[in-house]
């Protein structure tokens, strides 16, 4: 049995940009004197913020604008950022560069964003918004080629069909619009950019993978408010990427590896080098008496200006990281999210009120906003690195520096599934064994992301051909599932006759979205599980 709701606004994701457009919802039914609309969020996660994992550095730009008095209301922003340095490191060595302006962080605040978002759901129940935690959007309607809503997964249902003691059944969500706030990779947001032919104008999005640990330090090492980034060891020079390592207060630190998905050696092992990076003589007496609080995933968006499809379709909208409005250089995203989940909500209201279909006026609004000048200032930095670190450093200081992010040309972005190189062209990298003091194994991380996954439910990764895995990723390219995915979940086994055989282990998936994403036949699709299932974030 389903159960349909009716909404005005129907939410999908309670992540900064999903909760942003559901605040500035119902701020603008007080500001035109109007009665409040009935605003629905569905959040997959357990709980609000479970599913929510960034580096954290906030720029509370957006945040000022939505909630002027968030300090007053008790906002999670409690480590001001008060030193910036970067680093490139060699094996041995760590050499301090100057540091890019847009990564500098005066006035910006060291935070963990799955705090930020239980904090901003709360100013959005307190307002009148319904937040349904643990509740997947598995399926969008679409009636005469309108979007109508979302249809939620059948949620933990006996033999019968019927609803498991404790779970809710399923539900139709009907909404006159539905937000699309599911984040980097969204599974909705991936299939109707497909219907709706959303990317037809703008380059493939490109992405990276980032992971992170939270660790309790010693307290003489604590130095709350330093931020630090780091490019170099022990990547490559053709691989873009780098770390960060951001004192939290309380003796917490925040320390994290970003690889861009383009890497080209099938080989390479992103949540190994992480591992590995740890090992440096600059890092590792940060954690040699530190406790290990918690480890997660998450892949994010790394195409900027232009890879942000087309926003807008009828009965429907993509905001936030579901359109990709992360800014690479600055390695932020969270206020360009938040400003494009507040200009959404103004869209809608209006849209609402005037019985439209189609947002009226968001893509211009994102267009002539701060969110764009931003992002197309830096459109060149992060493709230039395509041609390596260094040619990438030094582009990047020309265009900012000289250009002032105005170059008359824009270069393009490319998928990123089609960088991976065959194996046999490709050199074997061999990584030191965790020593279980400063690096870990996968399970033992996957332990500390408190992954749950309810027993017996339909596997979330689907292989839209099962005989690929043996016929192409491992003859291939030697099995890349095995070392792109931070948590174990793909592993190859003996098949018995003398090849291999694909093994998923889908209880163990933190929803990084990795796997669709590199997957190089894009053989994987990432759906949602039942029931809340994945991570709880209370760290991120």
């Amino acid at each position: 049995m389903t159960e349909t709701i009716e909404c005005d606004v129907a939410i999908i994701g309670a992540g900064p940009a999903g909760l942003s457009a559901a605040i500035r919802l119902m701020q603008c039914a007080e500001e035109a004197g109007a009665a409040a609309p009935n605003v629905m969020v569905l959040e997959k996660g357990v709980e609000v913020g479970a599913h929510i994992l960034s580096g954290c550095v906030l720029e509370p730009r957006a945040l000022n604008e939505l909630i002027p008095d968030w300090e007053e209301k008790g906002a999670p922003l409690n480590t001001p950022a008060t030193k910036d340095s970067f680093r490139f490191l060699t094996e041995h060595k760590s050499h301090t560069l100057p540091t890019p302006p847009q990564m500098k962080n005066h006035g910006n605040y060291i935070i963990s964003l799955s705090q930020f978002c239980r904090w901003l759901g709360e100013q959005a129940e307190a307002m009148g918004v319904q937040i349904f935690p643990g509740f997947a959007a598995a399926e969008t309607i679409i009636e005469d080629g309108v979007i109508k809503g979302v249809r939620t997964g059948a949620m933990g249902l006996d033999k019968e069909g019927k609803p498991k003691d404790g779970h809710q059944p399923p539900m139709e969500i009907r909404a006159k619009h539905t937000l699309f706030a599911e984040g980097c990779r969204g599974s909705l947001s991936k299939q109707l950019m497909s219907a709706f032919d959303l990317r037809k104008d703008c380059d493939p999005q490109t992405y990276g993978i980032g992971i992170k640990e939270v660790w309790e330090i010693p307290a003489e090492l604590s130095k709350p408010g330093e931020v630090i980034h780091t490019v170099g060891w022990p990547l490559q020079s053709d691989t873009y990427g780098g770390s960060f390592i951001y004192h939290m207060s309380e003796n917490k630190l925040a320390i994290g590896f970003v690889v861009g998905l383009d890497y080209a050696n099938p080989y390479l092992d992103p949540y190994m080098e992480f591992q590995r990076f740890k090992h440096h003589p600059s890092i590792r007496p940060l954690l040699e008496n530190a406790t290990r609080l918690q480890y997660g995933a998450r892949a994010l968006n790394e195409g900027g200006y232009q890879s942000i499809p087309k926003l807008t379709m009828p009965g429907g909208s993509l905001i936030g990281c579901a359109a990709g409005f992360l800014n690479v250089p600055k390695i932020k995203g969270t206020h360009t999210a938040m400003k494009s989940g507040m200009l959404a909500a103004e869209a809608a209201f209006k849209t609402i009120a005037e019985e439209g279909q189609t947002l009226a006026g968001y893509e211009s609004a994102i267009e002539d906003s701060w969110v764009w000048r931003e992002l197309k200032a830096v459109r060149n930095i992060r493709p230039s690195f395509h041609k390596g670190l260094w040619a990438g450093l030094a582009y990047s200081a020309l265009d900012t520096f000289v250009l002032l992010g105005k170059a008359p040309w824009t270069f393009k972005n490319h998928a990123d599934y089609s960088a991976l190189t065959p194996a046999n062209k490709a050199n074997p990298i061999a990584y030191p064994a965790p020593d279980g003091k400063i690096s870990f194994d996968r399970t033992s991380s996957v332990y500390l992301s408190n992954t749950n996954h309810e027993e017996n439910q339909p596997v979330h990764l689907v292989l839209q051909n099962p005989e690929t895995p043996q016929d192409v990723n491992w003859p291939v390219y030697a099995g890349p599932e095995a070392r792109y995915c931070p948590a174990g979940v793909y592993e190859y086994l003996e098949d018995g006759a003398g090849g291999k055989r694909l093994h998923i282990n889908a209880q163990n998936c933190v929803h990084c979205k990795t796997c669709d994403i590199k997957d190089p036949a894009q053989n994987i699709q990432w759906v949602p599980p039942e029931g809340g299932g994945g991570p709880i974030y209370t760290e991120m």
